[in-house]
């Protein structure tokens, strides 16, 4: 088969389209034939040799895919071959052929096709995962979401909204707010122009957001805190302003309010089960159901993954960028 691979760290041009063996499932995966894969952030952190895979995965980039079943390991039921599936993957994405535990694997949501599968895995499991089961974001709440208009940030308006609470976003620019504002959100911050705490604290009559979902990291670390509501929590996400900055305890501690920082590629298996049936569960019928969709900005060809990623760093899409083989 064919895939992605990162002979060395670089720019996107690092990015090589080679052929490799095909992978061979274990104990408990099936082996899915490719589709569609999504770019991540996490995809162009691993290009520049800054985010290795755990263990035992797959050295190709590619956090999530959707394709058909084209074989099962020992050891699998439920699953059948020529199953229209998606899946969470802790790596193998971008390649023509990815093994999977079963565990990991939903099916196509109704309405949803094969390819706009693939924009569905690593962010809705993030955001449930994160917004709903740590942060246990209620009706009537309100939750924060930074970079409304990336994949993260879509999936979680529309999945606030969809539980009954007010969602505010940061944005960059009103043509991104004005995307943010067609998936529900109720509060539109531009963050280049606006600062997000007062912009808030105006909107909520000085309460504040209880659940906050931050990309941020240590450059947003003050200001999230001053933002929560009293008993809030701060959900961090990811890094990209920084990973070192000093937190005040006395702040925290006023608002009887929580922090939180999570990843979910390095999970074990059954943490990643667990999170993939809870969102089948609860999230699913939400698609199903027209409530929820993915929101894909556009779909390349997989031997094109280098100009996925030109895309990503250069912050000018809404939703996700497929990639497809």
């Amino acid at each position: 088969m064919y895939a992605i691979t990162i002979p060395e760290p670089g720019g996107p041009e690092a990015l090589v389209w080679a052929e490799v063996p095909d992978p061979v499932p274990g104990e408990g995966e099936v082996l899915v034939e490719v589709a569609a894969a999504a770019v991540n952030r996490a995809d162009v952190l691993q290009r520049q040799g800054f985010y290795n895979p755990p263990p035992g995965a797959s050295a190709y980039p590619g956090l999530e895919c959707s394709g058909r079943i084209a074989a099962l390991g020992p050891g699998v039921s439920g699953w059948s071959v020529g199953d229209e599936v998606c899946a969470l993957l802790s790596g193998g994405g971008y390649a023509q052929k990815v093994a999977v535990p079963a565990g990991q694997l939903l099916p196509v949501p109704e309405g949803v096709d094969l390819a706009s599968a693939a924009a569905l895995p690593e962010v809705v499991c993030t955001v449930w995962s994160n917004v709903f089961m740590v942060s246990h974001l209620r009706p009537g709440e309100t939750l924060l979401v930074h970079g409304g208009a990336s994949g993260i940030g879509t999936m979680a308006i529309q999945l606030g909204k969809a539980v009954g609470a007010k969602v505010a976003v940061t944005a960059g620019g009103p043509d991104k707010l004005a995307r943010c504002a067609e998936l529900g959100a109720d509060i539109l911050i531009d963050y280049r122009e606006q600062d997000f705490v007062d912009e808030l604290l105006k909107a909520t009559d000085g309460s504040g957001a209880d659940v906050i979902l931050d990309i941020m990291g240590a450059k947003y670390l003050e200001r999230n805190v001053r933002a929560l509501a009293v008993n809030g929590r701060l959900a961090i996400i990811g890094l990209q302003g920084g990973a070192k900055a000093e937190l005040n305890l006395g702040a925290l501690l006023t608002k009887r309010a929580a922090v939180t920082a999570t990843s979910l590629r390095g999970r074990p298996a059954a943490e990643k089960a667990a999170i993939v049936a809870a969102v089948r569960e609860h999230v699913w019928p939400l698609i199903s159901g027209g409530r929820v969709r993915p929101v894909v900005d556009r779909t390349l060809p997989l031997a094109d993954a280098a100009e996925g990623h030109r895309v990503l760093e250069a912050s000018s899409h809404v939703g996700k960028v497929l990639l497809t083989a």
